[in-house]
């Protein structure tokens, strides 16, 4: 089994990665993340940068799908608190009950997307390890 892992070949000179990253994958191979500087307002690399974007994203659409059914209770409590005809349940329960686990599955299978293109254009791969090196 041939080492696909190098991107220096001896026929063939160095390769890319075609352009794809636009050079986002080389610089990542080049950071030191372990170094870098943690700061949640100001992040020091690019990779950092877009995934708190999504993290970000995320917990702003987590907050509006588990306290949006109770604050638009607390507004209008008549509107939510009518049974739906078709379970008899109040509408607020059922939103409580099934959406806000639902939008959690829901938000968790996007963020595992976006982080796996997220990963892909940096050119993290995280089956490799150490001695694959």
């Amino acid at each position: 089994m041939t080492d696909n892992s190098s991107h220096d070949t001896a026929e063939d000179g160095p390769r890319t990665d075609g352009g794809v990253a636009s050079g986002a994958a080389q610089k990542h191979r080049e950071t030191d993340y372990l170094g870098s500087e943690v700061n949640l307002l100001n992040p020091s690399t690019p990779y950092m940068r877009e995934h708190l974007r999504i993290v970000w994203t995320g917990f702003a659409i987590w907050a509006v799908v588990v306290f949006g059914p109770v604050t638009a209770t607390y507004l209008a409590p008549g509107a939510m608190t009518t049974t739906m005809p078709i379970i008899g349940f109040p509408l607020h329960y059922f939103l409580i009950a099934i959406g806000a686990p639902g939008g959690a599955l829901l938000l968790s299978a996007w963020y595992a997307r976006r982080r796996d293109e997220l990963d892909e254009k940096y050119g993290i791969d995280h089956g490799a390890t150490e001695a694959d090196a």
